[in-house]
């Protein structure tokens, strides 16, 4: 089973209500800002150019390194259809030289990794296969940060899309030291998932909400919901932080949890991370520092909508959600990311993923959006 057949089963009764399909399938607004415009599946566009016909997610991270910015890709085909392209694997990634935080001109990209006009999966894995943890169909990317000249990627090694208890086989951390061309894992950081034994583990999904002022790495993480099924989600994120040092060491050990402990919040490391948000079913999510407004965005698979909320800063109250993006009028979405060289936190730029059944395996690809105000 697919990711794109898990989300079409997690998402049947949405998916078929009949909608029309009309111009939010590659739709852009007037120049002052991008409304939809698609990133990949359009032929001869820079996706294609650089080995990528179609593909979901499009994570959004900064290149520190050089100041350029890198995409990382979920489930990736060389074609604009599974039916007529090569399946490159998951994750992939491709990179672009400069981004427009104005929204004026759409996301173009500029190179792909680990080969510049070749796109390929990053991470060396079979899929459908045991390779050493137990059986994994897919690695799903879910964020990805530079530290100190070094790339982090968090994913989630998928054991079945059907969501058997959450449909996870382990949580890991993958790392390049040459900004994406070879990866290795950490071996010593990997949370075991439901195939493993612990189900709905809030470790599966991680977001890097970046380094704040303070000097903390602020992470935000939640349970697997990558099929957009899992009953047992309830949109519980916790969160948590390290020196970028210790993280970039792997030093487990020096977290430091956002927890509720004898009556009051407050930062430990001799308690587990409390709940700090609850109620939604959420499937992908992502937080980021804009200018130092934390803003959260996340696909709401219950009222099927990409919706987004803020905080002053990480460990204070959010606000109550904003739906942003309506399946109502983008059918087939899910995702939601936000570029951390967003404009400021009152123009937000979002990617999105969309995906549509009716017309056979087209399309299957990320969207832009410009100027969202959380």
């Amino acid at each position: 089973m697919s990711r794109r057949s898990a989300i079409k089963v997690g998402l049947g009764v949405a998916a078929g209500t009949g909608l029309a399909i009309g111009s939010p399938f590659g739709a852009t607004s007037a120049s002052a800002a991008q409304n939809g415009t698609a990133l990949c599946d359009n032929s001869g566009d820079s996706a294609s150019v650089q080995g990528l016909g179609s593909g979901d997610l499009c994570i959004p991270y900064y290149r520190g390194h050089d100041g350029t910015w890198g995409y990382v890709w979920g489930d990736s085909y060389s074609g604009m259809d599974q039916a007529n392209g090569t399946y490159l694997g998951s994750p992939a990634m491709l990179c672009q030289n400069s981004f427009d935080s104005s929204g004026g001109s759409p996301i173009s990209f500029t190179w792909a990794m680990p080969t510049s006009g070749k796109a390929a999966q990053l991470f060396n894995y079979t899929h459908n296969a045991d390779n050493g943890w137990g059986y994994e169909v897919s690695r799903i990317p879910n964020d990805c940060i530079e530290i100190n000249g070094r790339t982090f990627i968090q994913y989630t090694s998928v054991n079945n899309w059907a969501s058997k208890g959450d449909g996870s086989l382990l949580s890991g951390i993958a790392y390049s030291d040459d900004y994406g061309v070879t990866w290795q894992d950490l071996t010593s950081w990997r949370w075991n998932g439901n195939a493993r034994g612990v189900d709905q583990s809030l470790y599966m999904m991680w977001s890097f909400a970046g380094i704040d002022a303070d000097g903390w790495l602020y992470i935000f993480s939640k349970r697997w919901n990558g099929s957009h099924n899992n009953a047992g989600d309830g949109g519980a994120i916790q969160l948590f932080r390290y020196q970028p040092t210790d993280f970039y060491n792997g030093n487990w050990g020096a977290q430091q949890n956002w927890a509720y402990v004898n009556g009051a919040w407050t930062w430990t490391t001799s308690a587990p991370p409390s709940i700090i948000l609850q109620g939604d079913n959420i499937g992908e999510f992502s937080v980021k520092n804009i200018g130092g407004t934390y803003c959260m965005s996340y696909f709401d698979c219950g009222n099927y909508s990409i919706s987004t909320r803020t905080a002053t800063r990480p460990d204070k109250v959010w606000t109550n959600p904003t739906v942003q993006i309506s399946g109502l009028v983008v059918p087939h979405l899910y995702g939601g990311y936000i570029h951390p060289g967003s404009a400021n936190a009152d123009s937000l730029t979002l990617i999105v993923s969309q995906w549509d059944g009716t017309i056979g395996d087209r399309p299957y690809w990320a969207l832009q959006y410009d100027g969202i105000n959380p």
